[in-house]
């Protein structure tokens, strides 16, 4: 089992940033992979964002590229999603979640979320 924990949501004006953060505790994110992703009002959850865990591979959902970065620490078992040139579309309860392959899908593990809120 692995136990996924977020945080750093909260309100923003549009252009600001924000950092989430995921820590991982149990069996951690072993040699798999760490995913991003979003659930808007009324909206099907989406991807985001995915890092594999040993080859730091990165994957981003297009309307993300050259805003969001994921990263990872690999001694905190944590990995963060920095956001940057935030958007009102953006806003959104953000999901953190482990799984073996991925990177857009085949997750059994997920963390509460956090919410996201980008004013305009």
């Amino acid at each position: 089992q692995v136990q996924l924990g977020e945080s750093g949501g909260g309100l923003v004006q549009a252009g600001g940033s924000l950092r989430l953060s995921c820590a991982a505790s149990g069996r951690t994110f072993s040699n798999g992979v760490a995913g991003w992703f979003r659930q808007a009002p009324g909206k099907e959850r989406e991807f985001v964002a995915a890092i594999r865990w040993i080859s730091g591979s990165t994957y981003y959902t297009d309307s993300v590229k050259g805003r969001f970065t994921i990263s990872k620490d690999n001694a905190k078992n944590t990995v963060y999603l920095q956001m940057n040139s935030l958007k009102p579309e953006d806003t959104a309860i953000y999901y953190c979640a482990a799984g073996a392959s991925g990177p857009k899908s085949d997750y059994p593990y997920w963390g509460q979320g956090t919410q996201v809120t980008v004013s305009s």
